[in-house]
């Protein structure tokens, strides 16, 4: 069985998935597992802007803002 990954930004608002893997590299990389955002982590889109960019994201109990070039770099399942 083969487990489909979908990027975080696909998430719709209201829908929850696990981080299976993250693909940016350097500072932002960084920024995200300061921020607690690493392999196994529980993330819920709350709300996307009018445009759809940024969204806020519930990631172990905070809500936290990404862009779309930023959070297109998440693989969740």
């Amino acid at each position: 069985m083969t487990i489909q990954k979908l990027s975080l930004c696909d998430l719709t608002e209201g829908q929850c998935a696990r981080v299976a893997e993250i693909l940016l590299t350097g500072p932002m990389r960084r920024r995200l597992r300061d921020l607690g955002i690493i392999e196994g982590t529980r993330v819920e889109c709350l709300q996307r802007s009018p445009f759809g960019d940024p969204a806020a994201y519930r990631i172990r109990g905070a809500a936290i803002a990404l862009r779309r070039e930023d959070s297109r770099g998440i693989l969740v399942c």
